[in-house]
């Protein structure tokens, strides 16, 4: 009976991080089974992570619906049924579970940088929409980050190509991209990684995390939790936007999700919604809990606003958002941070075949004066200036003798 009991309580599961690699967890390397608590197997990806800053983030995983969640650290792993439902194996997916306002603030390079790769992750996959010229910018600080300055030999035409950064990435975007990564000579990736945080927390859907819920007449709306509030779209356009400290109450029972505002009047309204499922309604409610709690409250009313909103839920379903708030971690000089000597390793990014391309006419011109000038020309004061002006007086034969 012993052997039989212990066969059932092997588990084995994957952990799959921002940069890509993956983390295998299992109960005869780290103890884990499914009676173990989510903060332990939270602990452990933080730790292999080199995390200090710990709060921000989290543990996904999909039901067998695609539906997803938040690993919850205070319940074991046998308490998420929808997870062991889709195992064994099990797939986690780590990544950012509440965004900095301003995350060029976070204490660490470390924590900085998994914020970069989850943006840009969110920008590949479609998730955060970018337009060309800034996601031009962007895609270029990241390839700064990952190549370091641009040198016309090593960089050959069509090496940005090797790098995906949006969806149906095209070639206009590729040249964007490296006549931009010209100019950010002398960027370390650690500054670079900044640069491209201070861009990405502009955009509009940055931290957004989105739920799909039905007005009146069934009209298809998005929730979208951010760090100050609760905004809904509608066709992709912003059509209400509710402040968390003016929301009074969350309330959800079966399909119906309910939030309730105070106007400036000093009047409550209500805006009720219908989510697609039960279980998706409640997962609403609660990660609206979370985000309400994290980013809203003082330090000393956070337990007690949290108990405040559970009561707002079903009778069946308490909970109890158990970190720390942002506040809290703003303050907080308990931890020492940024950690002296840290050491932050970069993974390099999966790469693609290159993109084979003729230039032809004046981009082919333009190719290779930018790279021939400025490496043969240099008492030229500005050769970026030289090369517009060859091209405009059509006088590159002329001034080169070819």
């Amino acid at each position: 009976m012993s052997c039989f009991c212990s066969v059932q309580e092997e588990f084995y599961c994957e952990v799959l991080l921002l940069d890509e690699t993956k983390l295998t967890l299992t109960t005869q390397q780290q103890g884990i089974k499914k009676s173990t608590k989510g903060s332990v197997v939270l602990d452990f990806v933080f730790n292999h992570v080199n995390l200090a800053e710990t709060d921000y983030f989290g543990l996904r995983y999909c039901d067998c619906s695609h539906q997803t969640y938040w690993l919850d650290a205070t319940k074991t792993l046998a308490e998420h049924k929808d997870l062991i439902a889709t195992g064994p194996p099990y797939t986690l997916y780590f990544g950012v579970k509440f965004y900095a306002e301003d995350p060029c603030k976070l204490k660490e390079e470390i924590t900085r940088y998994q914020f970069f790769l989850q943006v840009k992750q969110d920008i590949l996959q479609g998730r955060l929409p970018c337009p060309f010229n800034i996601c031009a910018k962007l895609a270029a600080l990241a390839i700064q980050s990952e190549l370091g300055d641009y040198d016309p030999y090593k960089h050959t035409p069509g090496y940005v190509s090797e790098y995906r950064f949006v969806p149906d990435q095209k070639e206009e975007l590729e040249d964007a991209i490296e006549q931009i990564h010209k100019t950010l000579t002398g960027q370390v990736p650690a500054e670079a990684e900044s640069n491209y945080l201070a861009v990405a927390k502009t955009l509009e859907m940055y931290g957004v995390d989105l739920h799909p819920v039905f007005g009146e007449n069934q009209s298809e709306f998005f929730l979208g939790l951010t760090p100050v509030g609760v905004v809904v779209y509608k066709n992709k356009t912003q059509v209400g936007k509710y402040f968390w400290p003016r929301i009074t109450k969350v309330y959800f029972k079966d399909t119906q999700f309910e939030l309730r505002v105070m106007g400036k009047d000093c009047n409550e309204t209500s805006f009720i919604f219908e989510a697609p499922t039960k279980t998706a309604c409640k997962n609403l409610w609660k990660c609206c809990v979370e985000h309400h709690t994290f980013f809203r409250m003082p330090e000393n009313d956070s337990n007690m606003l949290t108990r405040k909103l559970s009561k707002f839920s079903s009778l069946s379903s308490k909970h109890r958002y158990s970190g720390k708030t942002a506040m809290q971690m703003g303050r907080d000089q308990s931890a020492n941070l940024p950690r002296p000597d840290l050491q932050v390793v970069r993974t390099r990014s999966k790469t693609y075949p290159k993109r084979i391309t003729q230039p032809t006419g004046a981009r082919a011109m333009h190719l290779t004066l930018t790279r021939w000038v400025p490496f043969h020309c240099s008492g030229q004061k500005n050769p970026s200036r030289l090369v517009m002006e060859i091209i405009q007086k059509g006088s590159y034969l002329k001034q080169w003798g070819r």
